[in-house]
């Protein structure tokens, strides 16, 4: 669910806004005073929404239009391009992904949620709240960036800007741009086209340009740090399973997760997800340290159907199941430190007959999703994390990149990155959103343009194209709904 606190704030600080502009409004003696200071300040209020439109742009623009004919013309004839083949794009991904959040439904498990292209964000949710500042910096950037190509889209093809402007919906910021509707009325569907497709254009480019400064981030970066022994451990959570004294701390270069090597954030990850997906990872103990439980007769069964033997109540000791030759299955209450510490990882006592010394593979008899995972992070001892993987994976916070020199932080990579990766997304999200053939986006007018230009012959009648392309935008608003509802669902209500 979203969290009540998120709501009170963003509801309560709607409601003072609103309150005080219906009061300033009501007053006979400031209405007017307040209502002329609004106006000449290009500012707007109604619920949920305020927007503020200025022509001071409007010379910067102008300029940006008349730079390189050609070069522009050039530009924007390859951004409709883009738009049209993204109006096709975007209603095949939005299917797939109804098709995939209906599946995730059915389902009842969560996993498969993260691998969808396109997921509802809602701040507080699935957005950590400490990431905030990123999301709604990209997001206008993003939004500004569209409505820039709109803007010179136009210009380039004689039509007036009026005004360029910011608004806030809620709590998400936005960009916008005022066009004389007459001077759009006028000419051709093409010319519309390079217009109107010019936003989603800008949006692919800023997330082409922000995926490759992402990618080549480690080469700008090398003077000052490098990549590729470990993962640089830059918050741990507190009071979480990977915090306390045997825990990891910041600055620690984690180098392997059991038997599983990791040179960077990705292979912690993959790593990760490794681990939770196969059985549990065996150690090879020496055949003469292994004894049975305290009391053989008292291994028990938990609710889950797994066994335990340590009911001697120390925190350091865990039970293990092993075989022999004898006996199928046997159990083992043993030091968990010590029993991992300097042992190999097995699957099966094949593993373990390297040597002279009579060994067996014991794998740690946990309930069921739980994982006992060995995190090495030299020159420190090994971190033993117990529990689900899901849980270290949210707990420690790390990055690629380590500092060549001390004065040095761990935090400018990573700000560089995350605001990439968020620039990334939102800007590619945006250009799909904006893309798809639905009332009051930017897809309708794509769609109403391309329709003139391709069916004017073949469909003389202009109502009959009309009321074509109003049963398009009536199923790709119906699609764009549907995702959303579902996606939303999907978010907060599960």
């Amino acid at each position: 669910m979203i969290p009540i606190p998120v709501v009170v704030c963003v509801v309560g600080g709607w409601c003072v806004v609103y309150l005080t502009d219906t009061l300033l409004k009501s007053s006979s003696s400031v209405k007017n005073g307040y209502e002329s200071w609004l106006s000449s300040n290009g500012l707007a209020l109604s619920p949920f929404h305020i927007r503020w439109q200025t022509g001071l742009f409007n010379r910067l623009f102008a300029r940006c239009a008349r730079l390189n004919p050609h070069f522009l013309f050039l530009w924007f004839s390859a951004g409709m391009v883009f738009g049209v083949v993204a109006m096709f794009g975007s209603v095949v991904l939005l299917s797939r992904t109804l098709m995939q959040t209906l599946a995730q439904m059915m389902s009842d498990s969560p996993e498969g949620s993260n691998e969808q292209m396109l997921q509802v964000v809602v701040p507080g949710v699935n957005l950590p709240i400490s990431q905030l500042a990123y999301f709604f910096i990209a997001i206008l950037i993003s939004g500004v960036i569209h409505e820039f190509g709109h803007g010179v889209a136009a210009l380039r093809e004689q039509v007036r800007l009026n005004g360029f402007g910011i608004f806030v919906f809620v709590i998400y910021p936005g960009a916008f741009v005022d066009l004389f509707t007459t001077h759009l009325h006028l000419i051709s569907p093409i010319q519309q086209l390079r217009i109107f497709c010019a936003g989603v254009w800008h949006n692919f480019v800023l997330c082409v340009v922000a995926l490759s400064f992402l990618l080549l981030l480690p080469l700008f970066l090398f003077p000052l740090y490098s990549t590729g022994p470990g993962a640089v451990v830059t918050e741990v959570v507190e009071g979480s399973a990977a915090s306390g004294l045997r825990g990891l701390f910041v600055g620690d270069l984690v180098t392997q997760l059991e038997d599983c090597p990791v040179q960077g954030v990705e292979d912690w990850h993959s790593c990760i997800r490794q681990l939770s997906q196969s059985a549990q990872t065996g150690y090879c103990v020496h055949s003469a340290s292994l004894h049975l439980s305290w009391a053989a007769g008292r291994v028990y069964r938990r609710l889950d159907g797994t066994m335990e033997c340590c009911s001697n109540g120390s925190l350091s000791d865990l039970c293990f199941s092993y075989s022999n030759n004898l006996e199928s299955k046997l159990y083992a209450c043993l030091p968990a430190r010590k029993t991992m510490e300097s042992s190999r990882t097995c699957r099966s006592n094949a593993d373990c007959q390297t040597d002279f010394t009579p060994s067996l593979c014991v794998v740690p008899s946990l309930e069921n999703q739980t994982r006992l995972i060995r995190v090495r992070h030299p020159p420190q001892s090994h971190m033993l994390f117990l529990g689900y993987p899901m849980h270290l994976q949210l707990a420690v916070g790390l990055t690629n990149f380590i500092p060549r020199f001390g004065f040095l932080h761990f935090d400018l990579p990573v700000v560089m990155e995350t605001f990439c990766k968020y620039l990334v997304s939102l800007s590619g999200a945006l250009a799909v959103v904006n893309a798809v053939p639905c009332f009051a986006l930017d897809g309708q007018w794509i769609l109403t343009s391309f329709l003139e230009a391709t069916l004017s012959s073949l469909v003389t009648e202009k109502n009959n194209r009309e009321l074509l392309g109003f049963f398009i935008l009536l199923g790709g608003s119906t699609l764009l709904a549907a995702n959303v509802a579902l996606g939303l669902w999907m978010v907060t209500a599960r």
